[in-house]
C-alpha cells in the first residue's frame, strides 16, 4: 500500500455513501499484490465498502456481492491493478476449519484471469483463510451493532482496521 492511508484507525461512518467515500479513499492507496479481509455481519456494508474501493481504484464493472459467484474480476480502466472481490466463506464450504480445508487449493480452484500478485484481492469473510496467501493484510472489522444499540434507528457502521503479518 501507498504511504498517505493510515495503517491502523477506526472511524464512524453514518450514511453508506460515507463508507464509499473512505473504500474510495483507500482504493487511491492500495497497490498490485495488497489483500484485503473484511469482516462483519451480513449487512454490514463490506460491498458497498468494496464499491468505494472499486472506484478509487478506477477498475471497471458494476461491483455486487460475490455471494452467488465466490469471485468476480474487474480490470483497471487506468493501467493500475485489477480488483479480485470474493466471498471467502463460500470458497470452503461450510466447514473452512476442516482438516482437509485447503485455502491455497480453493483459490487456485477459481482460475482466476488474473495472478493475484498483480492485483489487490478483497475478501468478505475472509478472515482464517485468505491471510494465508499474502505476507501481510489489511483487516478491516466492520461493527454495526454498537450504533444500533444506542440508537435503533441508526444507519451507523464502526470501521476499525490495522495492516497484520499473514503467511
Amino acid at each position: 500500500m501507498r504511504t498517505g492511508f493510515p495503517a491502523s484507525g477506526t472511524q464512524r461512518f453514518e450514511r453508506a455513501t460515507d463508507t464509499q467515500q473512505f473504500g474510495e479513499e483507500l482504493g487511491k492507496h492500495l497497490e498490485a499484490g495488497d489483500v484485503v479481509i473484511l469482516d462483519g455481519p451480513l449487512g454490514a456494508g463490506k460491498t458497498t465498502f468494496t464499491q468505494g474501493i472499486a472506484k478509487g481504484m478506477q477498475v471497471k464493472g458494476r461491483v455486487t456481492s460475490p455471494t452467488f459467484v465466490i469471485a468476480r474480476e474487474h480490470r483497471s480502466e487506468v493501467g493500475g491493478p485489477g480488483l479480485i472481490h470474493m466471498d471467502a466463506y463460500r470458497l470452503l464450504g461450510e466447514d473452512p476449519d476442516a482438516d482437509d480445508a485447503d485455502p491455497i487449493g480453493a483459490l487456485d480452484s477459481l482460475d482466476l484471469d488474473t495472478d493475484l500478485d498483480s492485483a489487490v484481492v478483497v475478501a468478505e469473510w475472509g478472515g482464517g483463510l485468505v491471510e494465508q496467501i499474502a505476507d501481510a493484510y489489511l483487516l478491516v472489522s466492520i461493527d454495526r451493532d454498537s450504533a444500533v444499540a444506542e440508537d435503533p434507528d441508526s444507519e451507523a457502521r464502526i470501521f476499525s482496521w490495522e495492516w497484520r503479518n499473514g503467511a
